[in-house]
């Protein structure tokens, strides 16, 4: 049982029991026999039961156009012999779905001889609260916020031609039980605002966007100063848009802001740092460990440990503990992020990164919250020394390719910089290079590192998990922008 050091509100406060086995005819000491029996024969695995409450509301042309909620449950039985992984999922969680369960994935085991299931190590720590945010706040003051909203960007900015607003809430619940009568428990809540305005001036119209999130209640996100604030920000943004001209191309020097603009981090350097691409050798990081990939001031980890934040987690989903996990430390690859089963074939120990996007899922090696940290240089120092360049503060997404680290990256925000100072935003800009390689392109790091506002989800494999991404201002030389001037 995990208990909480930060808040004071404890696990044992809530009848998991009930939620998992109500009109059950499970008990602790049947679900603990079929586990053992399922995995006697098995390098390891586990059940993962989950309970979980969603709601989400779209707010939309003054209007609300959606309203949704749904309660889920189920859990997923999972057995390991070597590379093989035999994993069944049920909706329903009694003994009779379980035994079937149980006898499927037995199969994959049954001639295995290894066992590694002892190794396991619970923890005390909790991130986050266990209070229920769907349950926490009335219906009518979710609604009644987002129409506040609406009302808000409308009022003070006549451009306004179009204002979307979404609220969601997630309240998770999970038990992971374990050979010999382990079992760990966490209990997950997740929020997320996100606003986005269209405005129109001599025709033109351009977007602007806001989201702020994390493993929290409603309570910050219904305040009005709070709100407001993200409105602002998504109006700023619209406007500096609106008087956007067609972005450059061409190989150039790159400055990317701090904060959000880790997401090209992530996605063109984390996901080749995961265990399971490097085991199999399909990853352009592969067998570089100890190397050195970037320059000296580059160094980047994955931490699943910071609180309350939208990629953190107690445990992980196969009930490992997160850790703060090096990647990359002065430009040297030092190691990789693990679930159990890759990094028992790999010969290291997991690092808590095992996910999964619900019980209908089997764990693998995933991102929590990854990010660059802090160099040694002012971002004025940076952006100064560029002659001729861009300067990227927002993105919208983009593409990457595991085995070669190729990229491409779409720019929401970005302005030109011409003889080291900021000039005109710029619109249509893409970034396009190749993750190993722009590790190398980096030239100054600066000392401003910062998360984003909590609103990454990740895709891998078709599951999708929250997360988060930051980074410091930092320089990359010469990189190729796709752009729409002529």
């Amino acid at each position: 049982m995990i208990n909480k050091d930060n808040s004071n509100i404890h696990i044992e406060s809530i009848n998991t029991e009930e939620l998992f086995f109500k009109e059950s005819d499970l008990t602790s000491d049947s679900i603990n026999t079929i586990v053992n029996d399922s995995l006697h024969n098995a390098d390891d695995g586990e059940l993962f039961i989950e309970y979980c409450e969603s709601e989400s509301f779209v707010f939309d042309d003054r209007k609300l156009k959606n309203a949704s909620f749904d309660v889920s449950k189920g859990f997923g039985l999972r057995a390991i012999a070597n590379e093989a992984t035999g994993y069944a999922h049920s909706s329903d969680i009694d003994k009779a779905s379980l035994k079937r369960a149980s006898d499927t994935v037995s199969f994959i085991t049954k001639n295995n001889k290894g066992n590694y299931n002892s190794s396991f190590n619970r923890t005390n720590k909790k991130l986050y609260s266990d209070l229920n945010p769907v349950n926490s706040v009335d219906f009518e003051n979710k609604v009644k916020t987002l129409e506040e909203i609406d009302k808000y960007a409308r009022s003070i900015n006549p451009l306004v031609k179009q204002v979307s607003s979404s609220l969601s809430g997630e309240w998770q619940v999970v038990r992971i039980y374990r050979p010999d009568g382990l079992l760990v428990e966490d209990i997950r809540p997740l929020v997320r605002l996100n606003i986005s305005v269209v405005l129109e001036k001599n025709g033109r119209l351009e977007t602007g966007s806001r989201g702020v999130g994390g493993r929290v209640d409603y309570q910050k996100f219904l305040e009005e100063d709070y709100w407001k604030k993200q409105v602002d920000g998504a109006l700023k943004q619209a406007e500096i848009n609106l008087q956007s001209i067609d972005s450059p191309a061409g190989e150039m020097d790159v400055v990317l802001g701090s904060g959000f603009p880790g997401i090209l981090l992530h996605e063109a350097i984390g996901h080749g740092l995961e265990g399971d691409f490097n085991r199999k050798k399909t990853s352009a990081f592969s067998n570089l460990i100890g190397e050195k990939i970037a320059h000296d001031s580059v160094t980047v980890v994955d931490d699943g440990t910071i609180d309350s934040r939208r990629g953190s987690l107690s445990i992980d989903d196969e009930g490992t503990p997160t850790s703060c996990t090096t990647l990359i430390e002065n430009g040297i690859l030092k190691g990789y992020m693990q679930d159990r089963h890759n990094s028992n074939l790999m010969g290291v120990s997991p690092t808590g990164n095992g996910r999964r996007e619900s019980y209908a899922h089997a764990p693998m090696p995933r991102m929590t919250n990854t990010y660059m940290m802090s160099g040694d240089k002012e971002p004025e120092e940076i952006i100064s020394s560029v002659k001729n360049g861009i300067y990227a503060v927002d993105f919208s997404g983009g593409q990457v390719d595991i085995t070669s680290g190729k990229f491409v990256f779409s720019c929401t925000e970005a302005y030109k910089i011409v003889d080291g100072k900021i000039e005109q935003p710029v619109k249509g800009a893409t970034l396009i290079g190749n993750g190993p390689d722009v590790l190398n392109r980096v030239s100054m790091v600066g000392n401003d590192s910062a998360m984003d506002t909590g609103i990454g989800t990740c895709g891998k494999g078709g599951q999708s998990v929250p997360v988060g991404v930051g980074q410091p201002t930092m320089l990359v030389n010469d990189l190729t922008v796709g752009g729409t001037a002529r």
